[in-house]
């Protein structure tokens, strides 16, 4: 075999690993909020920005709670229990997203 023949037979072994690297990218939610903020980031560009925290917080809580509450049946004490919140702190949200 060649230098040439052994060069592509190691090129296209190592391929399919690299194929397979690109389709099993990470997608957890911490990577989904990482991506996320990095494209908020690249939209604002150099625009100053504030209440950052309370911008993500309300994406995320909102759709959380929707979720969950059909996940649920509607069932506020068991939602509770999964979010680790008090029924009433719940109640709260539930009423600021209109969801109640």
């Amino acid at each position: 075999m060649s230098k040439l023949e052994e060069s592509s037979v190691i090129t296209n072994f190592q391929i399919p690993e690299r194929i397979e690297s690109f389709s099993q990218e990470e997608r957890t939610l911490r990577s989904e909020v990482e991506k996320a903020l990095h494209r908020y980031f690249q939209y604002v560009d150099d625009e100053p920005v504030t209440d950052l925290h309370q911008m993500v917080m309300s994406e995320v809580e909102g759709p959380l709670l929707e979720t969950i509450m059909q996940r649920t049946g509607n069932n506020q004490s068991k939602a509770s229990i999964m979010l680790g919140l008090n029924r009433g702190t719940l109640r709260t949200k539930l009423k600021h997203y209109g969801l109640l």
